[in-house]
Formats: C-alpha cells, structure tokens, sequence
C-alpha cells in the first residue's frame, strides 16, 4: 500500500514540506509551518549552463629517448639543469628534494588537476526528527511484549490448554511407549479426545484476543506498549507526529495477530508472523515492517532528554 500523493513532512530535512506523488519526492521544498499549494508544485525551470573553462591538462612527460638535458629543470622533475639526477631550483638547497610534510610525496594528481568526487550516502531518514529505531530494539520491544502475552494466557488460558493435554494423553502415551520400547511398529497412534479440536480453536480465540487488548489500546493513544517503553521505542504514522488512533492502531495490529489464529493450520500463522517480524530488515530507507506498511506508520527511537531531540548525535546547536 502506497502513500497517497500530498505534501508531506521530508523525512530528510524535518525543518520542510515536500510534494510526494506516489512514487517520490518532486519539486522543490517549502518551510514545514508554510500553506502548501492546491496540488502538486510547478515545475522547475530548467538551469541555464554556465560555460566551463578547458580542465588544465596534465604537463607532458618526456618520452623514452628524449636527451634529459631538454627536460626543464626545476625542483619537481627530479634533474638538475644540467641533465643529472637530483633536485634544483626553488626553495631550499640546491641538488637536495624538498621536504614533505608526512615525510613523503603525496599522492594523487597535483592541485589544480580535476578530481573525481563521488557523492556522498544520503543522510538517513529522521521522520519528525527523530532517528528510526534500530531492529535490534523493536525486536527486544516485541519479544517483551509477547513474555506480557504468555503470562495474560497462563492466567486466563490456563485450565483450557490442561484440559487440551488431557484430550491427548491418550495418543501421548501410546507414543512415549514405543519410544521407551523402541517399538517399530507402524500402526497409527490412538486418537485424541472428541473435544481436542474444540479445545484448541478455544485457546486460539482467548489468545488472539488477549493480544489484542493488551496492544491495541495502548498503541492508540501512545504508539507504546510496555516493552516499547522501556527500549523507548514509539510508532508514529508517517505524516504527523500524532497518536495514531484506534482504527490505525487497529490495521497495524491486524496484519500481525489475526494470523494467530492460523497456527491451528500446521503453523502457518507463525509462519507469516515471523516473515513480518524479519520484514524491517529488508525495508529501506524507513525500515517498515508489513504492518507498517499497512497502516502508514513508522517506528522512531525516542530521545533520553528533550535536548537529544534539538542537538541529535554529530550536530552541534
């Protein structure tokens, strides 16, 4: 899902607005606290080349062959005005090369000569200038919180999941028998009780909704849960530095807990959970996870103080 075209924050300079079409940033930016325009920018006059003056050319070396009296003498061409070896004219003694800052010759082409410069990385991104948060610490955040989830199922999921192994204790035994006996025998292993599928779409439900409860709401109104706290992590929509609501809270959590209730599917919820929780390590530049994604969010690293945020890491106020 793509963000619609509109002005919006640049997640490279916070400090102005940009005109995104759906696909990427066009035309030139405007201040963040100005009106935009109705629709996309005008476009931008095409740059009058300024005329260029010839690169110096590199001075002519003398040829295998040449007499080395014709050479010009001087200190930077390694004979003296007689044709033998050494270094004369300029500064310091005569016959003797000059002296080197590093104590040798530098490298590279001599001043004045062009230089090929490659450009630099672009800066990353700072989505209402704030750093994206590392995936070392939404993992950290979500697997504190999924410790939350397990102790809200023991408690309330508790007798559902013993009932659950009572309903194969049949097949369970029958099975660590012929372990312990080393039995080959290939007949099919007893069935389990006739409330053993009932039991686990019942814990599925509670467990689905336990997470749900537990994440939805606190998203909403802070972009934090517990474990987000403490790693001092948020989840703000990509727009605005604004709660995100209980209808975005609400899709961003859909595209990673309903699948819970496909586990009961030989796994395949837990499949799909673990390729969205992998998902922010393939996503540049905002590292957004799949339910990111769908509900227009990014993950952002709070700072320790209000002046963190003023004077981030390698600035200066």
């Amino acid at each position: 899902m793509s963000v619609a075209p509109g002005w919006y924050v640049d997640p490279a300079d916070p400090e102005t607005r940009r005109y995104w079409d759906g696909e990427g940033w066009i035309g030139a930016p405007i201040p963040v606290d100005a009106t935009p325009p109705e629709g996309p920018p005008q476009p931008e006059p095409e740059p009058t080349p300024e005329p260029t003056s010839p690169a110096p050319t590199a001075p002519e070396l003398p040829s295998a062959g040449t007499p080395p009296a014709t050479w010009p003498p001087g200190p930077s061409t390694g004979r003296s005005a007689d044709g033998t070896p050494g270094w004369s004219g300029g500064p310091g003694q005569p016959g003797t090369p000059p002296t080197w800052p590093s104590g040798n010759p530098p490298q590279g082409p001599p001043p004045g000569w062009p230089y090929p410069t490659w450009p630099g990385r672009p800066p990353a991104p700072r989505p209402h200038g704030l750093p994206l948060a590392s995936f070392g610490a939404r993992l950290a955040a979500r697997l504190i919180d999924f410790g939350v989830v397990v102790l809200l199922n023991a408690l309330v999921n508790g007798w559902f999941v013993w009932r659950y192994l009572q309903e194969l204790s049949a097949p369970l035994d029958e099975f660590w028998r012929r372990v312990q006996s080393q039995d080959r025998t290939t007949d099919p292993l007893p069935a389990a009780g006739d409330q053993a599928g009932a039991l686990v779409v019942t814990i599925l439900l509670i467990a689905t909704a336990l997470w749900l409860a537990y994440e939805v709401p606190s998203m909403a109104a802070s972009g934090q849960t517990f474990g987000k706290r403490l790693l001092r992590v948020r989840a703000v929509p990509v727009e605005a530095d604004a709660p995100l609501g209980f209808g975005r809270a609400l899709r961003r959590w859909n595209t990673l807990g309903l699948p819970t209730l496909l586990w009961y599917c030989c796994g395949l919820g837990l499949l799909l959970q673990l390729i969205d929780a992998l998902s922010p390590l393939f996503d540049h530049p905002l590292r957004q996870a799949l339910h990111d994604k769908r509900a227009q969010t990014v993950v952002v690293q709070l700072p320790r103080t209000p002046d963190d945020r003023a004077n981030p890491p390698g600035e200066t106020s």
